[in-house]
């Protein structure tokens, strides 16, 4: 027999991950936006200032959170690093 407590932390688990990879579509969809809205008006795939900036905030949030802010920095810059691509594929770049 399973062990239940073991089983309902797994459930919660899987409902994290699966708002997870929902909420991170929906960020996409966002950012598609956005890049088809840089490509058409001809603005940079990247603003680096925003992405400091946006670091610096995620930073925060996650020591407040009691999550290790480089973890979440490097979860950022990941996330960042593919919008950017997706937004230099968008202008017709290589990406």
């Amino acid at each position: 027999m399973p062990d239940e407590t073991l089983s309902r932390y797994r459930q919660s688990i899987d409902n994290i991950d699966a708002s997870l990879v929902f909420m991170l579509a929906e960020r996409f969809k966002i950012t598609q936006a956005v890049g088809e809205y840089k490509a058409a008006n001809a603005l940079p795939p990247a603003d680096p200032g925003r992405e400091e900036r946006q670091i610096e905030r995620l930073r925060a949030l996650a020591k407040d959170a009691d999550l290790d802010p480089e973890f979440s920095e490097k979860f950022l810059r990941f996330i960042i690093d593919e919008v950017i691509r997706h937004h230099e594929k968008a202008r017709g770049g290589t990406g």
